[in-house]
């Protein structure tokens, strides 16, 4: 038997990376097609590179699988029906679970859960590009296969707003920020976690015309999260508690992840998934997660960037909060 063919447009971020890794390891016959290596991560060895961009597919032949990592826009994914429409058996879209209808009317969350969100436009784009495949799959056929992945890092990804910034404050011991009352539920998988499940999605037929949750079963409230990386620092953590509308207004570029997505509470059920990738389970808890991140950003000073300016800006919040 021949090996499964696959391009994926990108492959080399947060998530893929870790799938590209594991589907050359299966002896997935894997090419890449993106603009350049992420310096943050090595190149994916065993995987063919293409040089090019999304938006401008250069000429590709057939693939059994087709995914695209970075697809955002539905006017995109219009291009690539178009495109991909004879040339693959299976086109894997990456959604997002932050498309789930928030708030969320009942726990847990499934595949069957209404999509919507009217917080955050990167979730609305995401809703957008689905129903242009669900359009496609119904009218011709099209093999579109969706994912929606939740909060998925690596060691390079901080988990919690603001970054190393908050960690320094950290390990400096200065207070930090975490929204709401810290106790709202969420869910981190990492990414080597996530590539188990996606990896067994790739060439079944069965996926065609469906969507899939993939996330861990892990529920870690964000006061343990902020915890938890403290421990990492060998420190405990100093916590204020700000309303998710307050950060909002005070640092604009967090509103629509928090209003849209990380203040409510997420329990993901992921039968579905599951009963597709029977061997799938997460192995990764995030003390361990957390532990690898801060190794890999004390390893280098210069990923040690802190922002001033935002660390004045949580100065306000938290003397805000204690007055």
């Amino acid at each position: 038997m021949s090996a499964l063919t696959a391009l994926f447009i990108g492959g080399n971020g947060t998530i893929s990376s870790a799938v590209s890794a594991l589907a050359v390891e299966r002896g997935v016959d894997l090419t890449l097609l993106n603009r350049g290596t992420d310096s943050t991560r090595p190149p994916i060895e065993g995987a063919r590179h293409i040089a090019g961009d999304a938006d401008n597919l250069p000429a590709l032949g057939d693939y059994d699988v087709v995914v695209n990592w970075r697809s955002f826009l539905s006017s995109a994914v219009e291009k690539d029906v178009a495109y991909f429409t004879g040339k693959t058996a299976q086109y894997v879209y990456i959604s997002s679970a932050s498309a789930y209808q928030k708030p969320v009317a009942r726990l847990p969350i499934t595949e069957s859960t209404p999509l919507r969100n009217d917080f955050w436009q990167y979730s609305r784009d995401k809703i957008a590009s689905e129903d242009v495949l669900v359009a496609a799959y119904r009218s011709a056929g099209f093999p579109a296969t969706i994912v929606r992945p939740s909060h998925t890092y690596d060691r390079t990804a901080i988990v919690l707003e603001g970054g190393w910034t908050q960690l320094d404050r950290l390990r400096r011991g200065e207070p930090v920020v975490v929204h709401g009352d810290g106790t709202s539920l969420w869910t981190l998988t990492h990414n080597t976690d996530f590539a188990r499940a996606f990896v067994g999605l790739l060439g079944n037929p069965r996926t065609i015309g469906e969507a899939y949750t993939i996330t861990s079963d892990e529920l870690l409230t964000w006061d343990a999260i902020a915890s938890l990386y403290a421990s990492a620092l060998g420190t405990t953590a100093e916590i204020v508690h700000v309303a998710s509308e307050t950060i909002a207004r005070s640092i604009p570029e967090w509103g629509p992840g928090l209003l849209g997505d990380k203040a409510h509470s997420v329990i993901f059920d992921n039968a579905k998934i599951k009963a597709l990738v029977p061997d799938y389970t997460a192995v990764v808890p995030f003390w361990k997660g957390a532990r690898e991140t801060v190794e890999w950003y004390l390893a280098e000073p210069s990923r040690q960037t802190v922002d001033a300016g935002l660390n004045a800006t949580l100065d306000a919040l938290i003397a805000a909060a204690r007055s």
